[in-house]
């Protein structure tokens, strides 16, 4: 009964100035994360060659190269790169 009380009496005004929010998809909805070797990659600032070689190793035919970090040891010498893809 309160309900109803609630419903019929409650102001228009109070519910007519709330806007919708917008629906985003997840950040990673397709994404993937490929590890290469440091002696695949020559130059990480290259993402023709990264996109490359990740085709390679993948065997897919397109792909999208969303970031590329070193991982490195405690020598500061790199052990793999992670390679985020779609």
């Amino acid at each position: 009964m309160v309900i109803l009380i609630f419903i019929f009496l409650t102001p228009k005004r109070w519910l007519d100035n709330g806007e919708r929010t917008r629906q985003v998809p997840h950040q990673s909805a397709n994404a993937q994360t490929v590890w290469l070797s440091p002696e695949a990659i020559a130059n990480e600032g290259d993402r023709a060659q990264i996109e490359q070689r990740v085709r390679t190793v993948s065997g897919r035919s397109s792909v999208d190269v969303l970031g590329v970090r070193r991982i490195t040891d405690q020598d500061g010498k790199t052990i793999r790169y992670e390679v985020d893809i779609r």
